[in-house]
């Protein structure tokens, strides 16, 4: 009986853990043809409340920076560099110095120039997300966007 017990809570913890694991930010994707064989890809983050995202500008010394590679292809070419809108700029202690972020949620883009009708577009971005109480360790997540 008492090992069944046990067993029964040890389960139940580990189901505990597992729940616990921390996903502030969700990244979605999208495109949207402008013309001319030009696309623009859209890299939306939506931030959970009290949480912030690193802006691509941040400084060494700081917090991890979001950054975007794409990886090399025959049927598109990059063009520029991935821009954000105007981010939140303020003093953190923990860092000592000046940092750039984003809440709620922030859409990042990126200039393609299409070279056919249909591009795969792939990639990986990584990011760092922080509260008022803790920092979350760097993600890198992969993602593909198909222009059609």
């Amino acid at each position: 009986m008492k090992k069944i017990l046990f067993v029964a809570v040890a389960i139940l913890l580990g189901t505990q853990l597992h729940a616990q694991i921390l996903t502030p930010v969700k990244w979605s994707y999208g495109f949207k043809k402008l013309g001319n064989g030009v696309a623009m890809i859209f890299m939306k983050a939506t931030i959970d409340e009290g949480w912030h995202l690193y802006s691509q500008t941040v400084k060494d010394g700081g917090p991890v920076k979001t950054s975007f590679t794409f990886l090399a292809s025959k049927t598109y070419t990059i063009v520029g560099k991935t821009i954000e809108p105007t981010p939140i700029t303020r003093n953190e202690k923990v860092f000592d110095m000046d940092v750039s972020f984003f809440e709620n949620s922030v859409i990042f883009q990126q200039k393609i120039k299409l070279k056919a009708d249909q591009a795969t577009v792939k990639g990986t971005l990584q990011y760092m997300t922080c509260n008022d109480k803790q920092c979350l360790p760097p993600e890198e997540i992969e993602f593909t966007v198909v222009v059609k």
